[in-house]
């Protein structure tokens, strides 16, 4: 155990299929004028935070680590 109150590191991780789709059709919707950079940004950020909690899950069944002090939670 470490004295990191979280045993993973943060999900998704930067080579995870799923964020890399979600930062490239970003990208492709600001260069194409369908979206904003700010508008692009927002997207991916929300998209990005459901698949880190998509990974999250797999990786650490029956946690519930919401950031709070460590004795209130379950770290699996």
């Amino acid at each position: 155990m470490t004295d990191s109150p979280m045993q993973s590191p943060p999900f998704p991780s930067p080579d995870n299929a799923a964020l890399q789709v979600v930062v490239s059709n970003a990208i492709a919707a600001v260069h194409s004028g369908d979206a904003t950079m700010e508008e692009a940004i927002l997207h991916a950020a929300v998209h990005g935070w459901y698949e880190g909690h998509i990974q999250g899950e797999d990786q650490c069944p029956g946690c519930d680590f919401r950031g709070g002090l460590p004795k209130n939670t379950n770290r699996g």
